[in-house]
């Protein structure tokens, strides 16, 4: 016997994942758990009797629900669900998940539509954070075609501005989680960052790489990949995260010169797979360290001047284009709002299976 889920797959930025309605799921995390990896078809490296992409960028479930504070109109629950590991992470955000909410509230009648577009301000429950999707509804009515592009996706599609209101600290607890703009761990010097997304960013030519390499190359340097999962596991008690060694942050976010006319240039990895792209929090963090002197994202990035700062972030597809806006007294830098556009897209709607025999224990 199957039992099935009501379930929207949709594309949020350069991720892609399983959009519920929390009210359909079992609240117990051990249930849901069970349930999101028999979805997912982890553990399996194909994936191969779930809807899973085969890897962590299209192995993601957001949870909707309506929100209780007058302040906010959805809340929204972050899981990334492991493909080869039988682990669902709840200890993060993701901001190309995020692109799809808004979309998401208003097809599920959560958030009313508004002509010409409709904000939605969003709980992401993970952290504890707020962030404002706009969605373009001209005459009430979401539009998902349009002309704005993003790297590492094909096509054109609608825009979708994200407005970041108080990431600072949002999963470690401060935006500098050990107190440090620069940290020294197996002599690599580091920053532990956090401005939504837990990055420990460092210098690529501080590991002898350029910070060029394509992702498969780096895919398969394991030399690289153990060192970086050695710094990874150092510094999760150092973040306030504990033992990271079954987690999926920090990401460890490797910088270098920008060469393609952006502000600096990335190779993240999640955690050990190097990313097609960046996560959209993790660019926030990597732009947040810039801003640092001193820091190894400092010594090899350009910035603009001014307190609103647009910074281009290149990663192995192309670029995102972040937009940080800080407020600098007596010396003292604060991080008052980021930004940035998404594109997102729904796939299908309908129900998904998966065996009567998982899920939901007896008690």
């Amino acid at each position: 016997m199957l039992k099935s889920y009501p379930c929207t797959m949709m594309r949020g930025g350069t991720s892609k994942g399983a959009y519920f309605l929390a009210s359909d799921l079992p609240r117990n995390r051990d249930d849901l758990s069970n349930i999101l990896l028999a979805v997912m078809g982890s553990p399996d490296v194909r994936q191969i009797d779930g809807i899973g992409g085969s890897h962590p960028l299209t192995s993601k479930v957001a949870l909707v629900s309506p929100s209780g504070r007058p302040d906010i109109d959805v809340d929204y629950l972050f899981a990334q669900v492991v493909v080869d590991k039988p682990i669902v992470d709840f200890n993060q955000n993701c901001g190309n998940i995020l692109a799809g909410i808004g979309f998401f509230a208003i097809e599920k009648g959560l958030v009313g539509a508004t002509d010409p577009v409709t904000r939605v301000t969003i709980l992401m429950v993970n952290s504890g954070k707020r962030a404002v999707a706009t969605i373009q509804t001209p005459g009430g009515v979401i539009r998902y075609t349009g002309e704005a592009r993003l790297d590492g996706v094909p096509g054109t599609a609608a825009p979708v501005m994200l407005d970041f209101l108080d990431t600072a600290g949002a999963i470690c607890g401060s935006l500098l989680p050990t107190g440090n703009t620069v940290d020294v761990v197996d002599g690599i010097p580091v920053t532990c960052i956090d401005n939504g997304m837990p990055v420990v960013v460092l210098r690529a030519e501080d590991l002898d790489r350029t910070g060029y390499e394509s992702r498969d190359a780096l895919d398969q340097d394991e030399e690289l990949k153990g060192r970086l999962e050695s710094i990874r596991r150092r510094v999760g008690p150092l973040m306030n995260l504990g033992d990271v060694a079954a987690k999926t942050v920090p990401k460890m976010s490797m910088v270098a010169q920008p060469r393609d006319g952006g502000s600096i240039c990335t190779r993240t990895f999640v955690p050990s797979t190097c990313h097609a792209s960046i996560g959209v929090l993790g660019a926030v963090s990597v732009a947040s360290a810039c801003l640092f002197p001193n820091s190894p994202a400092a010594a090899v990035s350009t910035l603009p001047d001014g307190d609103v700062k647009p910074i281009m972030v290149e990663h192995p597809s192309g670029a995102v284009a972040v937009e940080i806006e800080v407020k600098e007294e007596n010396g003292a830098v604060t991080f008052v709002r980021s930004s940035l556009l998404r594109t997102a897209r729904k796939l299908f709607e309908g129900s998904v299976f998966i065996p009567d025999t998982v899920g939901v224990k007896r008690r």
